[in-house]
C-alpha cells in the first residue's frame, strides 16, 4: 500500500511541478500577447483587451494562478507540518 501511495505522490509532485513552471508560464504569455496591440505607433502590452469583461476575465485568472494558487497551497502545507510537528514530536523538555 505504501508503494502505491508513493507512486501517487510521485505523480502529484511531478504534475505540480508541470503546471507551475511550464502551464502557468505558458498561459501568462499567450495572455499578455493577446493584450498588447501597436497603438498609433507605440506597443500599449497589457492594455488592448477586446471587450470589457475579457480584461476582468484574464486578470483575475492571472491573479489567481500566479498568486492565489501558490500562496493557499503554501499556507495549507505549512499547516500540515505544523500539524504533524504538533502530533509527532513530544516535548522533551523537562
Amino acid at each position: 500500500m505504501n508503494v502505491l501511495q508513493l507512486r501517487v505522490k510521485k505523480r502529484l509532485v511531478y504534475c505540480a511541478i508541470a503546471v507551475i513552471w511550464i502551464i502557468f508560464p505558458i498561459y501568462t504569455i499567450i495572455a499578455g500577447n493577446l493584450s498588447s496591440d501597436i497603438i498609433k505607433g507605440t506597443c500599449i502590452p497589457w492594455g488592448a483587451f477586446i471587450s470589457y469583461g475579457a480584461e476582468k476575465c484574464i486578470n483575475w485568472s492571472i491573479l489567481i494562478s500566479t498568486y492565489l494558487v501558490p500562496m493557499v497551497t503554501m499556507m495549507f502545507l505549512y499547516a500540515r507540518v505544523i500539524h504533524a510537528l504538533n502530533t509527532k514530536v513530544t516535548s522533551s523538555v523537562s
